[in-house]
This record gives C-alpha cells, structure tokens and sequence, in this order.
C-alpha cells in the first residue's frame, strides 16, 4: 500500500541509502540490503539492520515474513520518495518557494550554454498551454 503524496516521510541521509539499495533490488533479505550498503559505508551489519528498522517503523519499507527470514521492500517509490524530500528541502530552505531556489542555484552552479539551453527548455514545456493550444471538450447533451 502507498502512502499519500500529503503524509510526508522523513528520511535521513543513512536510511536514504538503505532505500537506494531497495529500489535497486527488492524484495531483498537483510543480508542483501548489508551486502549492498556496507561496501559503501563501512558501517557494520547491525548499523544497516537499525537503519532498515527505522524505515519499517516510518512506513517507508515493508516486510513479508518467509520460512526463517524477512523480505523487505521499498512502501514509496523513488519518484515519491525524491518528491518528499525536495518538498521538505524546498521547505526548510527556500519557504517553500521554487523561484529563490532556481535563482540560487542558477547563481551559484558553472552552467555551460548545454545546461542553460535545457533549463530554457524545461521551462518552455513547463509553461501552461495557451487555450486555443488546448484540446476542446465536446459537450454530450442527453
């Protein structure tokens, strides 16, 4: 079951690679979730299992139970969980306003003109159609 775009959970760094590896391969058994994290981390196996506990216990990751071990899998998807941690970044940095956000990064990053010529074109696409752009509705009568 997903959870509402509107119940926001909160994800630290650590967890964040935890669901990485999750999203890469679920359903997975703890020792593949340590298999995948610890090379990266050099964090101990119980570290990784105290990681994957908090994310049960937040509702990001679910379990199924076979034979002796547990499968765990991503409850959000990566597109989800990206989207609640740019709204809460976007949030707790900016007031929640895109403009400052675009303005500051646009300032501060080394864009070359490839760069600026695809931000032109994404917000060329993300510009709302003009009315007479748009499809029609036919009315049915009945």
């Amino acid at each position: 079951m997903r959870r509402h775009a509107k119940t926001a959970i909160r994800i630290s760094e650590a967890e964040w690679l935890v669901m990485k590896a999750l999203w890469a391969k679920a359903p997975a058994a703890s020792r593949d979730i340590v298999a995948a994290v610890a090379p990266e981390t050099h964090w101990n196996a119980k570290t990784i299992l105290t990681l994957v506990r908090r994310l049960v216990d937040k509702g990001a990751v679910g379990f199924t139970r076979t034979a002796r071990i547990n499968l765990y899998f991503p409850k959000v998807t990566e597109r989800e969980g990206v989207k609640m941690e740019t709204r809460s970044f976007l949030k707790r940095i900016f007031g929640g306003s895109l403009q400052p956000m675009l303005a500051h990064f646009v300032r501060e990053a080394e864009l070359s003109e490839q760069d600026v010529a695809e931000l032109r074109r994404i917000l060329d696409d993300s510009r709302p159609k003009p009315a007479a752009d748009r499809p029609r509705l036919r009315r049915v009568r009945s």
